[in-house]
């Protein structure tokens, strides 16, 4: 049997090829696997400075040289509370010394708070946005949504609802940060 590869019959053989090498590229790539946006490469987060449970300040600034992962949650979000098992596990497989996670909340009630991480068995830190200037700073507009601050304080990654933060892919996405310091 002979087989003519017609002009028609080539290109439909480079586009599967281009279709299938691109999935492979999207399949490598730890964004993609998380269904995380990538931000444009200008956007640097804005500074923070925010109280935590037990009344310390943390600065953004004080962060800098460290990938951070900045995560917005509530108590009353049922998805956030399904994650946050995932975060405080995700924190342990990760260096401290080049990655911190934070969690802010506007939520006003501490010892609701405090309740709500020890019901979850889970020790996490938290940082209060009580006013919202942070939330809206970070265009915050569903709950949970995860930000990646790379050690310039430029934005990398948003993620709005849920992720298994334990995951391979997202050990994977943050190793990735760590090593090329994006």
């Amino acid at each position: 049997m002979r087989v003519s590869f017609t002009p028609a019959l080539i290109v439909a053989m480079f586009s599967l090829v281009s279709i299938t090498s691109t999935d492979l590229v999207r399949a490598s790539d730890p964004f993609v696997s998380l269904k995380m946006s990538r931000l444009p490469t200008e956007s640097m987060a804005a500074p923070v400075e925010l109280a935590t449970l037990d009344g310390k300040i943390v600065r953004s600034s004080e962060l800098a040289g460290k990938i951070v992962l900045v995560n917005f949650w509530a108590t009353w979000c049922g998805p956030c509370k399904e994650e946050m098992p995932s975060l405080a596990r995700f924190q342990k497989q990760l260096d401290s010394a080049q990655f911190t996670l934070l969690t802010v909340t506007t939520d006003l009630q501490r010892q609701g708070i405090t309740h709500f991480l020890s019901q979850l068995g889970v020790s996490l830190p938290v940082l209060f946005d009580e006013d919202q200037e942070v939330s809206r700073s970070f265009m915050v507009r569903g709950l949970p949504t995860t930000i990646v601050i790379a050690r310039d304080g430029t934005l990398v990654g948003r993620a709005v609802g849920p992720r298994a933060w334990d995951s391979p892919g997202a050990v994977a996405l943050m190793q990735h940060a760590v090593e090329s310091g994006k």
